[in-house]
């Protein structure tokens, strides 16, 4: 392997060659879920896009240090500074305390992630979790004449800042053309100016999740929590910080004038943004309605799709789009994504059966192996490294069917090379269902026992019931193929 791993870094707007702060050692953020619902599908692509770039990394060699947040408070509707929390929202509409919201959705969360076969990372903190370290964040930004108290409440002074540092570089956004969330809202004229933005807000009588502080009973806003966290477990500069594309702004611009007002430097090295996953065309939201939960396409009890399909189907999808491209979700889409995926796990198993030859081989697997890398370090373009496996899978079959031939030591590299970018950079299950684990092995022993009331009919060589068992697993998209070492099958 001989490229050097490149990123698209959002702030330069360019591909960067990737380099560490410290050697062989990365600290990544990423932005996680809000929870006030079910974590919706749109939502799941953004952390399995990191998720490929977590693994990756530590598949080089990294020692990375991974910390994704659960924001619990300060999320307001329409991500503004006025309107109500919405994980209070959610508690008062369901009747119960904010924090049983927050362990609800939390739990779904980590739930869904595990059936994706994501990597928990290595610190999930929670916003609220961290009231102190904002607090004394948000002193330190009044003391450095960055921050304004009104009414117990405290705003960014975003034009102030722009006179030493600019504000809006990750975004390319012109601070004159700037108005936070597009139109005054009511309550927004404690503010200076409708960019600004809250650090505190004093909480009103009614709301529940409130913390003490010098300015009033109140909780954080929404972007300082980010920066709190980051900085605590990451320290004040880190390699990579990642999220959603909707985040660019105005989330991850106020993050950065958040640090800058303090430190007087960027906190991040590279900023890497995950794409939208869209259905019918537009934005994945839960405030829009136009989304599907995970767990709708498993079971398939939804009005979109006429069949279900599973977790690892749907990462497959995902993952044969470049994470910074927009993707749109459709029943032909994954029809195509489980039959690819199926052909992926059934090389699998082929590779194992298949028998070497002494010293000859007709496919360059050095050549393939340095294709792999090369695609993965090109920004962590997936698709592409799935293309080169599908070559591989090409070649595996013909092996099988004695068409081609690999040596020994070269079967090893391909066997090892396969796993690796599968499993542990991919992330892939190696079961190749649609439906649940269960079901499926239930419907693998029923084809066994298929294959060998056909090996013992044609055994007896009654070659009417030996067709007839081939032709009706044919229809079912079963493929048989009939070796001297005994029969294989291949979903198709």
């Amino acid at each position: 392997m001989n490229s050097l791993l490149h990123v698209y870094n959002s702030l330069s707007g360019k591909k960067e060659v990737f380099k560490s702060i410290l050697p062989e050692k990365v600290g990544m953020y990423v932005c996680g879920p809000t929870v006030y619902s079910n974590v919706h599908l749109g939502n799941c692509r953004t952390f399995i896009s990191f998720d490929l770039i977590y693994r990756y990394l530590t598949h080089l060699g990294y020692k990375v240090r991974y910390v994704r947040n659960i924001t619990d408070v300060g999320h307001l509707e329409n991500d503004s500074d006025e309107g109500e929390d919405r994980i209070s929202k959610r508690a008062r509409l369901e009747s119960i305390e904010p924090m049983e919201i927050v362990q609800r959705y939390t739990l779904d969360f980590r739930k869904i992630m595990h059936l994706f076969n994501t990597l928990p990372p290595s610190i999930e903190p929670t916003a609220s979790g961290h009231i102190l370290e904002q607090i004394e964040l948000i002193k330190e930004l009044i003391k450095n004449n960055y921050a304004y108290v009104i009414n117990g409440s405290v705003y960014f002074d975003v034009k102030r800042f722009n006179k030493d540092l600019p504000y809006g570089k990750l975004s390319g956004r012109n601070i004159d053309e700037l108005i936070h969330n597009s139109r005054l809202l009511d309550g927004q004229s404690d503010k200076k100016n409708p960019q600004d933005f809250a650090l505190w807000k004093k909480a009103e009588p009614i709301h529940i999740m409130r913390w003490p502080s010098p300015w009033s009973d109140g909780f954080p806003g929404w972007h300082l929590e980010c920066t709190a966290m980051s900085r605590k477990y990451l320290g004040t500069k880190f390699d990579i910080h990642g999220g959603g594309m909707d985040l660019k702004f105005p989330h991850h611009e106020c993050e950065i004038a958040q640090a800058e007002g303090i430190e007087k430097e960027s906190p991040v090295n590279y900023w890497l943004h995950a794409n939208m996953l869209t259905l019918n065309g537009k934005k994945m939201a839960k405030s829009t309605g136009n989304n599907i939960l995970p767990d709708e396409i498993f079971d398939g009890k939804n009005t979109l799709f006429k069949k279900a399909f599973s977790p690892m189907v749907i990462k497959f999808f995902m993952l044969q789009a470049h994470y910074r491209s927009i993707v749109d979700i459709s029943e032909e889409a994954l029809e195509a994504s489980e039959k690819g995926y199926n052909r992926l796990l059934s090389a699998l198993e082929t590779i194992k059966k298949i028998t070497p030859s002494t010293n000859t081989t007709d496919f360059d697997v050095i050549s393939w192996k340095e294709k792999c890398y090369s695609s993965m370090n090109d920004d962590f373009n997936s698709p592409l490294l799935i293309g080169h496996l599908f070559d591989a899978v090409k070649f595996i079959n013909s092996v099988r069917n004695k068409k081609k031939s690999i040596s020994i030591s070269d079967l090893e590299i391909l066997k090892k090379s396969i796993h690796d970018f599968i499993h542990n950079v991919l992330g892939f299950k190696t079961s190749k269902h649609s439906e649940n684990d269960t079901k499926f092995e239930k419907n693998k022993e029923i084809l066994e026992l298929l294959l060998e009331v056909r090996n013992k009919a044609r055994d007896k060589k009654d070659f009417e019931i030996s067709d007839f068992i081939r032709e009706s697993l044919i229809e079912l998209k079963i493929e048989l193929n009939d070796t001297e070492n005994g029969t294989n099958y291949e979903i198709k």
